[in-house]
């Protein structure tokens, strides 16, 4: 990866993290899709036990919140969302045999065995498998590009998702205090908003600081839902009877298609599968599993049963507030506060996977390059990304405000959800061809069984659309438009350098040789992306200065797919004759790129810089949108225009002391 001036749009910064923190930071930048794509399924390394558990805590505070809190709503909107299904015995029945197939079969067998083998050097969410499927590759065929389009419209689903889940989680849990008396009930919505304030003000700490702190709260929470669901299933044993898949089709079949809105409200259950998926690089796929089947799966089984059982009992009359009125009345509200302590780990949960996915679709040339902060040393996936922190929590905030309650925000949950997991079917089936070479005649029943799940979840969630649905929808589609129009913008931009380039780099040297260009003294820098052109800001200078230094460093940094390259390996270096060499020092994906470190050790291949004189070149191109050069719409490049005029700047991020640059401009018309 390296700032470029034929691609400004690989521009990258980074400033001194937050106040009190020592983690290191990184600028995620573009790398070239063939090297991102060449990551696939890596064996995961032997971890030790402590080590193991820890990481497996850690999952439980950021990875599970979503899902784990979902109790608190799910079997409540299964009666309350709909206004013609009643909580009979048999519709109790039902419903819960559906919720239990939907864990095991979509959560623990599609994702927990399947899924999370597809991953990106340990990073999992949708763009992981657009690298892994290389759409980019040359010989890629149709359906490749397809693909990428698909997937970069599953990823777009998610942000709209990413926004609605704190904003359902928390209110839901401080409506639990109208459960036992009305005086809170016009403080609901401002005591949501202060806690979301506080949840995303505290996400600068770092994804490992917070699911340290977390951890050992979730474990509270998921031991106080599975004993409140024993609680439950030991005044009526008889709801165990559900775990018969029967009950489920005997539902649909007196229901019809009342039965098939309702699917709308089950699927609530597994909403938090796909964030962790997108999850997974921060703890790896271990952790994720272990904490799944030993705690997290019974924990949620033993409490929906445990509700369904007090349904039962009380002849649907709790239907209201299943969740709450489980617990005895002296436990009501100790257990809103653990409730709204659990839904802020929810909210945790999805905002650690936005930032995944941000990360990885700037790495894939998808966004604009944006400040990331790396918050640890071992785990590459733990990350912060200011930016989409605050975007989030405004537009959290809003949603609070605009629906008012958890149910009117349960007619707009799903649809961005149920939407992606269906993309993740489609592509883990091109995956399973292509990256692990299964037959045809496996992969092709097992993703149509998925597909046979997730399609109708999928088509009952479309159902929501005019009740609230249209957010996630309309989110995606803003999303989508700003991802294409900077990959397509981006195109245009090196295609219009490249076309203006007036000189190759070996008429380039021939030139140096012959011509009376000025030759001075020290070291002149230019950092460039393009390994093997002539950097547009080296024409540039030379045309308007007629001058060049006598020794002359073409410098790229590239970031590799490994967590470290040793120093003896850091430098590519190779003599262009008359002074010029071609410089590319590598980094591992865990390393800080530090530019005057990497030239130092340049002294070892024979080439002597004197820091105190060298000069480094920076070039930036200024977008001067045009109807008169074909391209994009003229709206969409004004766009691209502003998005590149916002990109971070690579200097600070290279360690490049700001007093030794030079930055060329370019106007370039697309």
């Amino acid at each position: 990866m390296a700032a470029d001036t034929q691609d400004p749009s690989d521009d990258q910064d980074a400033n001194k993290a937050p106040e009190g923190r020592e983690e290191q930071e990184q600028i995620a930048q573009p790398e070239t899709p063939e090297e991102q794509a060449e990551s696939g399924e890596k064996e995961e390394k032997p971890v030790a036990t402590k080590r193991l558990l820890a990481l497996s805590l850690g999952a439980l505070g950021v990875s599970y919140g979503d899902i784990g809190t979902s109790p608190l709503y799910a079997l409540r909107e299964c009666f309350k969302g709909s206004s013609t299904l009643q909580p009979t015995d048999a519709n109790v029945m039902g419903i819960l045999s559906l919720i239990f197939w939907a864990l095991i079969l979509v959560v623990s067998i599609k994702y927990m065995m399947f899924i999370t083998k597809a991953n990106n050097n340990g990073e999992g969410g949708m763009l992981a498998l657009v690298a892994l499927l290389n759409p980019w590759r040359k010989d890629a065929g149709r359906h490749s590009h397809r693909l990428l389009k698909l997937g970069v419209f599953g990823t777009a689903l998610l942000y709209g998702s990413f926004m609605l889940t704190p904003a359902i989680s928390v209110s839901s849990a401080v409506e639990g205090l109208n459960v036992a008396t009305t005086a809170f009930e016009s403080y609901v919505i401002p005591i949501t908003i202060a806690i979301l304030i506080g949840l995303f003000a505290i996400q600068s700490r770092g994804t490992a600081a917070v699911g340290v702190v977390f951890g050992p709260v979730m474990i509270i929470w998921f031991t106080c839902l599975g004993g409140l669901g024993i609680y439950g299933i030991v005044q009526e044993p008889s709801v165990l009877a559900a775990i018969n898949p029967w009950h489920a089709v005997d539902f649909f079949i007196r229901n019809r298609w009342t039965g098939f809105v309702v699917l709308g409200a089950v699927f609530l259950v597994m909403t938090g599968g796909e964030a962790m998926y997108a999850d997974m690089g921060h703890f790896g796929r271990r952790p994720i599993r272990l904490a799944w089947f030993c705690l997290v799966l019974p924990a949620l089984l033993l409490n929906y049963y445990g509700q369904g059982a007090m349904l039962l009992h009380t002849q649907g009359a709790a239907a209201n507030q299943p969740f709450y009125l489980l617990a005895p009345g002296w436990a009501l509200y100790p257990l809103v506060v653990l409730a709204t302590c659990a839904t802020v780990i929810a909210s945790q949960a999805v905002i650690s996977g936005a930032f995944s996915l941000t990360r990885q679709a700037v790495q894939l040339g998808q966004l604009p390059p944006m400040r990331l902060f790396q918050t640890s040393s071992e785990e590459f996936g733990q990350i912060y990304v200011p930016t989409l922190n605050w975007l989030l929590m405004i537009a959290t905030i809003g949603l609070v405000i605009g629906f008012g309650s958890s149910t009117a925000l349960a007619w707009a949950y799903g649809v961005g959800i149920s939407f992606a997991m269906t993309i993740t079917s489609i592509m883990a089936y091109f995956v399973m061809r292509e990256r692990w070479d299964w037959s045809r005649w496996i992969a092709m029943p097992l993703v149509g069984a998925f597909l046979l799940i997730d399609l109708p979840f999928f088509g009952a969630n479309l159902l929501k659309i005019p009740h609230g649905g249209w957010f996630p929808v309309t989110t995606a589609i803003i999303v989508c438009t700003i991802m294409a129009t900077w990959r397509r913008g981006r195109e245009l931009l090196r295609k219009r350098l490249t076309d203006n380039e007036p000189m190759p780099l070996d008429e380039l040297m021939r030139s140096l040789q012959t011509d009376e260009t000025i030759r001075v003294g020290g070291t002149a820098i230019f950092l460039t992306g393009n390994e093997a052109g002539t950097p547009p800001m080296l024409l540039h200078h030379l045309q308007h200065n007629r001058v060049l230094h006598k020794q002359v460093l073409l410098m790229t940094v590239r970031t590799e797919d490994v967590p470290r390259i040793p120093a003896s390996d850091r430098l590519e270096i190779e003599d262009l004759g008359q002074g010029v060499h071609r410089v590319i020092a590598r980094y591992g994906f865990m390393q800080n790129p530090n530019v005057p470190v990497a030239v130092r050790l340049c002294e070892h291949f024979g080439i002597d810089v004197d820091m105190d004189t060298v000069t480094f070149y920076v070039g930036r191109a200024t977008i001067i949108p045009t109807e008169e050069v074909p391209g994009m719409m003229l709206w969409r490049e004004k766009l691209f225009a502003f998005m590149s005029r916002n990109a971070i700047q690579p200097t600070s991020y290279y360690k490049v002391p700001p007093d030794h640059v030079i930055e060329l401009g370019l106007r370039v018309e697309i």
